[in-house]
């Protein structure tokens, strides 16, 4: 069996040493994710006609600052997100150990909130519609996603659980076991996949029109594609939520899919807002 286990090809998790200074794929996942998502936005906000009345929700010279606030959001929430949702303990006797994000530890799910929060105090301060920066942001999510579970894989970290498949993988620092590349199956489903159905939704549907509509798929899709990859995915070793075949990972997850049938189920009962007279923003 060993002879058809695909070799795990091997990357060295700095990208570029510069002196003392390292540069790791982690990092770079994490600027390539937000910056392609800035220019994906501007992008969206570039087509008037996927609005309503061809009214942008965003003046788009207001996407950097919207950029600053979705950064601190992610980079916040998801570290702190780690720390009560999967070492609460550890971070609780060594305190000083929080702020180190270079040493890895970031947490989806606390990511989620701390840019949720962070977009809609954004949208009270320059006075836009919350739930049409939502669906902006949520649209360009899964490019984030793609790149950090990419990263993942890079790190040889979050493996699959042992099984016998034709492309499992040996992956340095573990047991030895052949396992699924579970990074990957998550970079396919919460990347590629989620973003081409929300790519259709917003292109081919015209959701940016009905807002909160895209928020709510995407929570929806985040969740039932996060589930699914947990069932190949090695759960997290001791952890409280780690119930038979349900993980933490599927129980912070179920969350997310009833809000995003909820959000949906709102979106489609909320009328189209009527064509403005108002001159697009410039």
């Amino acid at each position: 069996m060993e002879l058809l286990v695909i070799p795990y090809p091997v990357v060295d998790p700095v990208a570029l040493q510069l002196g003392p200074l390292s540069v790791k794929w982690y990092g770079l996942a994490y600027i390539a994710g937000l910056v392609l998502g800035w220019l994906y936005i501007k992008r969206l906000l570039g087509r008037p006609q996927l609005w309503t009345g061809d009214r942008l929700p965003l003046d788009p010279q207001k996407v950097d600052d919207l950029l600053i606030y979705m950064t601190l959001g992610v980079l916040i929430g998801g570290r702190l997100g780690y720390v009560l949702f999967y070492e609460p303990r550890h971070f609780l006797n060594n305190p000083l150990a929080i702020p180190a994000v270079w040493m890895g530890g970031m947490s989806f799910h606390g990511g989620l909130l701390g840019s949720i929060l962070a977009i809609v105090y954004f949208a009270r301060r320059a006075k836009a519609d919350m739930w049409s920066l939502l669906d902006l942001c949520a649209a360009a999510a899964p490019i984030g996603l793609f790149f950090g579970r990419l990263a993942n894989f890079i790190n040889a970290e979050l493996v699959g659980r042992p099984t016998t498949v034709a492309w499992a993988m040996v992956f340095p620092g573990s047991d030895g076991q052949e396992r699924h590349p579970s990074q990957l199956y998550e970079a396919l489903f919460e990347g590629l996949v989620l973003f081409a159905v929300l790519w259709w939704l917003t292109h081919r549907v015209q959701a940016l029109r009905r807002p909160g509509l895209l928020s709510g798929a995407f929570m929806l899709g985040y969740g039932l594609a996060r589930s699914f990859c947990e069932l190949f995915r090695e759960p997290d070793p001791g952890h409280i939520l780690t119930i038979g075949p349900f993980t933490a990972g599927i129980i912070y997850s179920l969350p997310m899919i009833a809000i995003g049938l909820w959000i949906l189920r709102e979106a489609a009962r909320r009328p189209v807002p009527a064509p403005a007279d108002a001159q697009r923003p410039s």
